[in-house]
């Protein structure tokens, strides 16, 4: 059997990242963690269980963390960044509700912070257009994106992306194994401007991946759960709301309800959706519904989802009254990674020679 290249990086990444995860848990100061979002919709549950609740253990365990609300890159697929102002308040609603402490938490937005974004110039330099053009995850967003042409700034995400990881100088970055090309542009970034600007100190350290074992959750049409499609349940819906587009969720004919992802997975994500809201196991899920049908599955996961997110909705709602206190955690998250910002710029402008 032949191992392919990317497999292996894979294998490594994973290998790492379990020392990773030891480490954090004995010295969880040695890290410090940027992760984010685009703000072009609201955030669903997909989104819950695949990163946003792993950002509130590792704050939780101790570890700095900085949450990006990357408004710029809104920009990579679409030509227009539509109800951005309305997106954004949303984004930091949904941190605060899922338990994001903006004292041990910085969250702020891309276009707010200058020096992080001058860093993409210098680090253009460092990549060669072929080494972008080989990159798969820009390949796959080239090919579903929703813009006529390729722009320079989807082209050039990678690089973006490096900026925002290292301008706070970040050594672990949450990340599925889809993102590990992206990563591994923002440690070449890190290694080449050392190697040639360093003079034997290194500027900025080269980013391991902490890699998610995040579950795919369909939609309720069985595709991808994604905001552009429409399929999503949202953080911020009703109870109501939930109950209604959960009843409308695709299923299949067969009564007797098993977990059996490759087979039938539309069935199967419901019942991991109720196992992961229940803190159980999917099997178990689907051998206590035995021969209910698809009514009793969905009634399983209706009240499951529900329980299990009515602490969160109601915090939102109570935070969501407070519109002043959502744009003075933006303000303040702002400034604390602006002065972050600036000082990694100064260190970059000596490093070059360019500090006159």
């Amino acid at each position: 059997m032949t191992t392919t290249v990317d497999t292996l990086g894979a294998s490594v990444a994973q290998h790492r990242s379990a020392e990773l995860e030891q480490l954090i848990r004995t010295e969880p100061g040695r890290f410090r963690v940027l992760t984010g979002d685009r703000p072009t919709g609201r955030l669903h549950l997909g989104h819950y269980f695949g990163t946003l609740h792993n950002r509130v253990r590792l704050q939780d365990l101790g570890v700095e963390t900085f949450v990006l609300i990357a408004d710029y890159q809104v920009l990579t697929d679409r030509d227009v960044a539509e109800n951005l102002s309305e997106y954004v308040e949303e984004l930091i609603l949904d941190h605060l509700a899922i338990g994001i402490d903006p004292e041990r938490s910085t969250v702020f937005a891309h276009s707010a912070v200058p020096a992080l974004n001058q860093l993409l110039l210098p680090f253009l330099s460092l990549v060669s257009v072929a080494e972008l053009n080989r990159n798969p995850t820009v390949k796959d967003e080239i090919a579903h994106s929703r813009q006529s042409a390729v722009s320079g700034l989807m082209f050039t995400y990678p690089v973006h992306q490096a900026a925002d990881i290292l301008f706070c100088k970040a050594n672990l970055v949450p990340v599925g194994q889809d993102q590990l090309p992206h990563l591994e542009i923002t440690r070449t970034v890190a290694r080449r401007f050392n190697e040639r600007y360093g003079n034997g100190t290194p500027v900025f350290p080269q980013p391991d991946a902490l890699l998610s074992e995040a579950p795919l959750l369909l939609g309720t049409d069985g595709a991808k759960m994604s905001k552009s499609r429409g399929n999503a349940l949202a953080l911020s819906a009703t109870a109501d709301e939930t109950a209604r587009r959960i009843r409308g969720a695709r299923t299949d004919a067969e009564r007797h309800i098993t977990y059996d992802p490759e087979r039938r997975p539309e069935v199967s994500s419901l019942v991991l959706l109720a196992a992961l809201c229940e803190g159980g196991d999917p099997r178990q899920v689907a051998d206590e519904l035995g021969d209910g049908g698809g009514a009793a599955l969905k009634r399983r996961v209706t009240e499951a989802v529900n329980e299990r997110f009515a602490p969160i909705r109601a915090r939102r709602a109570a935070y969501a009254q407070d519109r002043r206190l959502v744009r003075d955690v933006l303000r303040a998250g702002n400034e604390r990674a602006n002065a972050i910002a600036d000082a990694t710029l100064k260190d970059v402008r000596a490093a070059m020679h360019a500090d006159y």
